[in-house]
């Protein structure tokens, strides 16, 4: 049976990892080569790294940001962010990522994922959701949160599928940062409407939170502030989730204290 996957996430904002709710408010969480590294002595299964700010700045990922936080790394690691060529998403694998996130420029220009995907294989190519609950469905939104697309969700991850895209990143926004769980209608329709990996991200506040992902269908669970903050380790999710005979790599020897990221 395949283990289920703990993947924390940095959102990065002028060379530090923030959060905020619902793509609001963010506040200054550490430094991410610092926090790419506690999370994986902690038995992460994977990260994500997002520059949030590089779509709306019209920009590309900051490559130093992405070297420093890679060079922390030996377990598969995502990067998204202002991607917008296959050129610009193999000169991020050769800084060090395993999977390219795709969000704003797919949307824009859908190609991109077949692009992406005849370079660097499917496996490797992430269509990075975000979406907002409407009275009939969800909708898609891009840059950062801030433009509505009008794209109906589970037409949306259909297309970036077909198109080359190996796995979807799907976020809540009207859960995101909330701590009140997971937008669980919403990952059964969109796992009922793909066949790649989906990852559950917005809303994680307790393990029953990613323990429901995973039983709607979720392969990972991607959280954030539980992390950044010190509501939960990585180790103990593990444990509890295992208890509840949801498979997971178990390993990470676990930060000391001052180590962690919060202290």
């Amino acid at each position: 049976m395949l283990t289920k996957r703990i993947i924390p996430c940095l959102d990065v904002k002028d060379g530090r990892v923030v959060k905020g709710i619902r793509f609001r408010e963010l506040r200054d969480a550490g430094d991410p080569a610092h926090l790419a590294g506690v999370y994986q002595e902690e038995g992460a299964d994977e990260l994500v790294f997002l520059d949030i700010s590089a779509s709306t700045e019209r920009r590309s990922t900051r490559r130093d940001w992405v070297a420093s936080v890679a060079d922390r790394l030996s377990i598969p690691f995502t990067v998204g962010g202002g991607i917008s060529s296959e050129e610009e998403a193999v000169e991020l694998v050769a800084l060090g990522a395993d999977k390219i996130s795709l969000n704003t420029a797919a949307v824009r220009r859908p190609e991109l994922f077949s692009e992406c995907a005849r370079r660097l294989g499917q496996q490797a190519v992430v269509a990075a959701v975000d979406v907002c609950r409407r009275d009939d469905g969800w909708e898609v939104i891009i840059e950062g949160g801030q433009t509505p697309t009008g794209l109906d969700a589970l037409a949306w991850v259909r297309e970036a599928t077909a198109r080359g895209a190996g796995e979807i990143l799907l976020t809540s926004m009207d859960r995101d940062g909330t701590a009140s769980g997971y937008d669980r209608e919403l990952l059964v329709a969109v796992c009922a409407a793909v066949s790649v990996p989906v990852i559950a991200s917005g809303g994680a506040g307790t393990v029953a939170h990613l323990a429901e992902a995973f039983e709607a269908g979720a392969e990972g669970a991607l959280a954030a502030s539980i992390f950044h903050y010190g509501t939960l380790r990585i180790g103990e999710v593990k444990e509890a989730l295992a208890a509840r005979g949801i498979p997971v790599r178990r390993g990470g020897s676990g930060p000391t204290g001052e180590n962690r990221p919060w202290a």
